[in-house]
């Protein structure tokens, strides 16, 4: 068995998520293609902020799956076992 590295995993599963994502905004205005814009947005709806008089930090995290990020997962799995 190959030692696979890490760091290209996170790559492609970074990337899969992206281009997923982004295809399928693209593909939001499309009737046939809308689909791949179906999901589920979860995080924090208003920003946590915390102020400590001097220094104000904001925390704020929301994640959007969709079918075409799903798919992006997948294929960059793909990718990686073939690798």
């Amino acid at each position: 068995m190959r030692n696979k590295n890490f760091w290209i995993l996170l790559l492609l599963l970074l990337s899969g998520i992206v281009l997923g994502g982004f295809l399928g905004s693209l593909a939001a205005g499309i009737p046939w293609l809308s689909w791949l814009n179906f999901g589920q947005s979860f995080g924090l709806d208003t920003p946590l902020i915390l102020n400590l008089g001097v220094l104000v930090i904001t925390f704020g995290l929301s994640i959007k799956i969709t079918i075409a990020s799903i798919i992006g997962v997948a294929l960059a799995l793909l990718i990686y076992r073939y690798l």
